[in-house]
């Protein structure tokens, strides 16, 4: 009976992407392949008779904001092309497969080379994966949303916020600072970016007068997918 509803719970989860959510034909066989080796595992580790005993997993003991994922959503294009694979790829940064999300967005910016949510997309997930270090293909994944879209605030929030997280204080203040410069005066986001401008400035004022600033950097993990 066991196996009925777990075949059921597949199949039902493949169909939802398909017809819910538009799923490309592209990512099919992505999906179908990780629904099948998910099955594939419970077969050969599952226990369903044995006493629960949840442990998390093992990339994703990091901190996943959902705001961040949300202020992400709310600075790209709602009905862009590229929506269906950052449905995917977010619900995978939600459980912490930054890995995994970073795979999905490579093969997503591959057939959508143009989308530019797509590849700050990308940048997140390669920051989280990396522990939320920003490495080279992340910063890659930045410089190419802001080529594709130069006035697209989420490239240069994103980027600053990666280079803040590894320390990079001096430098994500000034792509910060440039981003405030061109952002409307009614911009939804410009109170939180404002805000994390100042809490940078307090940080690099510490630092200099010899100071340990109290944390690491000024915000939670980059997320995403998906912010």
């Amino acid at each position: 009976m066991i196996w009925v509803l777990i075949l059921a719970v597949a199949l039902s989860i493949f169909l939802t992407l398909v017809l819910v959510f538009k799923l490309p034909r592209s990512g099919w066989e992505l999906v179908g392949t990780a629904l099948c080796v998910g099955v594939a595992g419970y077969g050969l580790q599952g226990h369903p008779d044995f006493a629960g005993a949840p442990k998390a997993a093992v990339e994703n003991e990091k901190v996943v904001d959902d705001a961040l994922l949300k202020q992400r959503q709310q600075m790209g294009e709602t009905f862009g092309k590229g929506q269906n694979w950052l449905i995917l790829a977010d619900g995978l940064v939600r459980n912490g497969q930054f890995g995994a999300a970073a795979q999905v967005l490579s093969k997503a910016v591959r057939e959508n080379p143009k989308d530019a949510d797509l590849w700050v997309a990308l940048g997140n997930a390669l920051v989280g994966h990396g522990d939320g270090t920003i490495t080279p293909p992340a910063t890659m994944a930045f410089e190419r949303a802001a080529q594709i879209s130069p006035q697209h605030p989420a490239p240069p929030f994103f980027f600053g916020l990666a280079l803040a997280q590894s320390g990079r204080l001096p430098e994500a203040r000034a792509v910060w600072a440039d981003l405030l410069s061109r952002a409307p005066a009614d911009a939804p986001w410009r109170a939180d970016l404002e805000a994390r401008i100042k809490r940078i400035d307090t940080m690099i004022d510490m630092m200099n007068k010899g100071t340990p600033p109290a944390g690491a950097a000024p915000s939670a993990p980059v997320a995403g997918a998906n912010p």
